[in-house]
């Protein structure tokens, strides 16, 4: 890192200079200035990661009291994409006389996988990137700089997810009634496994479940906010699959929520099957038909009676909200006489059998008005998966699918992406105790000399650090190699 911060006040001041100067004769030009800047910035950066990595490599190379066991085979240059820009450098490769292993001993201490090319926070700043556009603006936007990937290789970053548990607040709340709305959206695959593998059309929808959990609704002016929302979903196709992705639910409600206090969690959808099984699951939980799904079927068995429409809907609701079931039988058979279109007499009849099938869920919600029962699965469904995976014509595979959509609920969670990436793989041992390795003043002596020998003239130019930062790094590096 000094060499770097020497070379800038040699040769970066110069360059920030000339950019200046050149705004001077032209203030038009304040992009040309902030690019300049930034290639300046940039460039000094990169330099500094560059001589941070070879430093503690020179180290392995040259302290084989810091790697025992561990004999150089050879050195070689190499690069890395982080968000800055490609860093090149140059690192050791190395064998364990007694395991015979062969590693490039600087990949293993900076926890990257063997011919990795990203570093974490590249990673994290392609998903953040690919999660709201695509995989090749993903892949463009890996750094800060001109250093991109391709699109293939945002892909593969994404198949290869894992993601953590919804997060549970530290102390668990106190509420009467929760909320529970769910919804699916219909995603057209280009192929499920592989290339050419869907032979017939029909089966190439994808249907990645939403659910969310929240303690009710607030306005902020005209808008309504959920209170305590959390997401949950991805493809959890079949039974058994959907089964698990419920008992996360109500996993997270037991774990942040005091269940002692907790009277009625009602379950808000359209009566799919999958998500009427929630019910089934929790002893507090009761389907309540979404209305939006209700009023749905209910234009549609009424639209073609024009001037006489809005009063055999009215009537409908008024059956509906006085509890009668028969009542609203007899006006669709009402409906059902004057309707000649065998299309629209379809419609009537599928209409009649949606509000007679749910008349149980539909009379939950109209019980239990006093608790405020909305639905806004719709709206959700569009924002968070619609949005990226089905508004646009979009060709994708079981997995892409699954695994965006939980991406974007990741994200719509608050996740950090950078701590995403982390989670992919298992921690380094840390360097404990590295704090009582001392080094003593005859060891600092000797580096200071080394430095000024490899500095030449430039050992002089005033620089901000001091040999301890590096008898630091010493003391940590032979700690994690112990660990390896």
């Amino acid at each position: 890192m000094i060499k770097s911060i020497q070379q800038f006040q040699t040769e970066g001041v110069k360059n920030l200079e000339k950019t200046f100067i050149d705004y001077s004769s032209d203030m038009t030009k304040i992009a040309e200035m902030v690019q300049g800047v930034t290639k300046s910035v940039v460039d000094f950066g990169l330099s500094m990661i560059a001589e941070e990595l070879e430093f503690y490599d020179e180290l392995l190379w040259k302290r084989k009291d810091l790697r025992p066991d561990w004999r150089v085979i050879r050195r070689d240059k190499c690069s890395k994409i982080t968000s800055l820009g490609e860093v090149v450098y140059t690192k050791t490769y190395f064998y364990n006389i007694k395991t015979g292993i062969r590693c490039y001993l600087l990949d293993q201490l900076m926890g990257m996988e063997a011919h990795a090319r990203l570093t974490e926070d590249a990673v994290a700043r392609i998903l953040t990137e690919a999660v709201d556009s695509t995989y090749r603006k993903g892949g463009i936007n890996a750094s800060i700089s001109e250093a991109e990937v391709s699109k293939e290789t945002v892909m593969d970053k994404l198949h290869g997810l894992q993601f953590p548990a919804v997060a549970v607040p530290a102390k668990k709340k106190q509420v009467k009634t929760l909320y529970i709305d769910a919804d699916e959206d219909h995603v057209s695959l280009q192929y499920l496994e592989k290339k050419g593998d869907i032979k017939d059309r029909r089966s190439n929808t994808y249907m990645p479940k939403l659910v969310y959990v929240y303690e009710g609704v607030e306005a902020e002016g005209d808008r309504h906010k959920l209170v305590g929302v959390k997401y949950f979903g991805g493809g959890y196709e079949g039974s058994r699959r959907t089964s698990e992705m419920w008992k996360e639910v109500f996993g997270y409600i037991a774990e942040a929520y005091d269940e002692k206090t907790l009277e009625r969690i009602y379950i808000n959808g359209d009566g799919a099957e999958w998500i009427r099984s929630g019910e089934k699951l929790h002893a507090d939980a009761k389907f309540v038909l979404d209305r939006f799904h209700m009023h749905k079927y209910i234009l549609a068995a009424t639209s073609h009676l024009l001037d006489s429409a809005q009063d055999a809907r009215s009537e409908i609701f008024r059956a509906i909200n006085g509890k009668r079931k028969k009542d609203v039988e007899e006006v669709f058979d009402r409906i059902m006489e004057v309707t000649e279109n065998a299309s629209k007499q379809k419609a009537v009849e599928t209409s009649k059998n949606y509000i007679r099938g749910h008349w149980t869920a539909i009379m939950t919600g109209v019980k239990n008005r006093k608790d405020n029962i909305h639905c806004s699965a719709e709206g959700h469904i569009s924002h968070i998966f619609a949005d990226r995976l089905s508004s646009r014509p979009l060709g994708w595979s079981k997995v892409g699918a699954d695994k965006m959509a939980r991406l974007r609920i990741y994200q719509k969670n608050g996740g950090d992406m950078l701590e995403l990436v982390r989670y992919q793989k298992a921690e380094l041992p840390m360097a404990a105790g590295c704090e009582e390795i001392i080094y003593n003043s005859n060891q600092m002596f000797q580096m200071e000399r080394a430095n000024r020998k490899r500095l030449g003239n430039m050992a002089d130019m005033p620089v901000y650090s001091i040999p301890y930062p590096q008898i630091k790094k010493i003391a940590a590096l032979k700690n994690h190699i112990w660990g390896l």
